[in-house]
């Protein structure tokens, strides 16, 4: 089991998994060897509200975003939009209400309301695509915007891509609707029932089979997307749970609390006696957990439980599950011990999903907490991922720390190097620290690894490396932060 370790380091690995990053494994993504989009990143379009995400750039990528994602419709295209709790939320709405219903569009407001509830709404009620406003586990100060397809799925690099170009061109003026053809908007903030009804629909009778009295569960809703839902879900499903962070003002948003900040939820189980903690991120799509002893119970341990539980049920696809290349190396070793299949992606949950549609598997996910389980929704969805953990605790009628038993997690350790930032991507053409990455490999023996990423914001260079030795590692990732930061500057 591993225990939680709250260095700056460690607080910040959780940020990095869902990043795009560079290693010897890939000829190039982001900052490597591919031009930087202008306005999606890696989860859609993500900057400070108001100043960077202004309301003329919203109006912008609504009206773009509605004239790619409908243009081969004979009927005018019916949008979702949900939002998380920041202050900005309802601002970047109404910008994103206003594009959409000058080019025509019809919008259904869901208001507050987690992305995979989003996702599986927009399925259920075949609209033609829905946006989530959000910036998922970022500052209150931060907001985005990211695009689904009618088919509950983020929208693919092409899709945005195109957005991006007919954003830039003199087409954007054309695209005015006029007379009868100006959209409407209207309130959909019911329809959240509906989302809880599905969680009703997949454990309902499960969990009541095996549901005993002594067993309580923490909720971190991370003062964002869950705060509602969360409970709603858990007081139908008759678990017995205690919540905190459940009280948003706008700015509280993953401010020391859910998916990224663990200590509460620690402390809240440890203190309550309680049988599991569970966090969310901001919007809903990534959960991590915390065991009775206060031990974290990341993305790679939720998926070699939930391959193992759906291996014995025969109801994992192929015996395969799909992760990143960020994934533990614990992982690997988990799943060649269980003759499981593991397939590795570039780091990003549309990744993880693309390979999973392609070869038909059921199950994928980051060690973020973003756990896809594509049976019951094309993205990942926080509360689903926490109700299989506890529907599997129950069932197997074990600790949560027993369960965690089954897959052992290598220390990792994370470092930032402080560079130039014109010089962010010459550690690709520097020969020392090559050499020094390759020596600090060699030594590993297939028993550890080196990754290196450039941060796409800010001047520093990730140095991550995995090993058996946490103090080996330390030293290791020390010296070559140390030598990147002496010859990139």
């Amino acid at each position: 089991m591993q225990e939680i370790e709250y260095s700056e380091q460690n607080k910040n690995i959780l940020f990095f998994y869902n990043q795009t990053i560079y290693n010897k494994h890939y000829e190039y993504l982001i900052l490597g060897g591919k031009q930087l989009r202008k306005y999606f990143g890696t989860d859609g379009i993500r900057r400070i509200a108001n100043t960077e995400l202004t309301p003329e750039l919203v109006y912008k990528v609504a009206k773009a975003g509605a004239y790619v994602l409908s243009k081969h419709s004979d009927h005018a295209p019916t949008i979702l939009i949900g939002r998380d709790t920041r202050l900005s939320g309802t601002l970047i709405e109404s910008a994103m209400t206003a594009g959409f219903l000058s080019y025509g569009a019809n919008v259904k407001s869901l208001g507050v309301m987690p992305t995979p509830a989003v996702a599986y709404l927009t399925k259920k009620l075949k609209a033609d695509a829905s946006v989530v406003i959000s910036a998922s586990h970022n500052t209150f100060e931060f907001n985005g915007v990211k695009y689904f397809s009618n088919k509950g799925m983020k929208i693919s690099d092409e899709i945005e891509e195109e957005i991006e170009e007919v954003m830039d061109s003199g087409k954007i003026n054309e695209l005015i609707a006029v007379h009868n053809k100006i959209g409407t908007a209207e309130d959909g903030t019911h329809l959240l029932d509906e989302y809880v009804c599905l969680f009703r629909r997949i454990f309902e009778d499960n969990i009541e089979k095996h549901l005993r009295d002594d067993f309580v569960v923490g909720l971190d809703v991370a003062n964002g997307a869950t705060y509602k839902v969360a409970e709603e879900v858990f007081k139908k499903l008759g678990i017995k749970y205690k919540i905190i962070n459940n009280n948003p003002d706008g700015i509280n948003i993953n401010h020391d609390c859910g998916s990224t900040h663990l200590e509460g939820l620690k402390k809240f189980v440890l203190e309550n006696n309680l049988n599991l903690g569970i966090a969310y991120d901001g919007d809903g799509d990534r959960c991590l957990a915390i065991d009775e002893k206060g031990n974290l119970i990341d993305g790679d341990i939720l998926l070699a439980i939930f391959s193992k539980y759906l291996q014995e049920k025969g109801k994992l696809n192929n015996d395969t599950l799909v992760a990143t290349i960020m994934s533990n190396m614990g992982l690997n070793k988990f799943a060649e011990k269980n003759n499981l299949n593991l397939k590795q992606t570039k780091v990003g949950d549309r990744y993880v999903l693309e390979e999973m549609l392609k070869n038909g598997y059921n199950l994928g996910g980051e060690q973020s907490g973003h756990i896809i389980l594509l049976d019951y929704n094309p993205t990942g969805d926080g509360i689903l991922t926490s109700l299989m953990l506890i529907q599997i605790l129950l069932e197997k009628n074990v600790l949560a720390s027993e369960l965690c038993d089954i897959i052992q997690i290598y220390p990792q350790v994370l470092i930032n190097a402080k560079v130039n930032s014109e010089k962010k991507s010459k550690y690709l053409e520097d020969e020392e620290i090559q050499a020094k990455i390759k020596e600090v490999e060699n030594e590993f023996a297939n028993d550890g690894r080196v990754v290196i990423r450039p941060s796409g914001t800010e001047p520093l260079i990730r140095v991550m490396i995995e090993g058996k030795d946490k103090n080996y590692i330390d030293k290791k990732a020390e010296e070559i932060a140390k030598l990147i930061e002496e010859k990139l500057n």
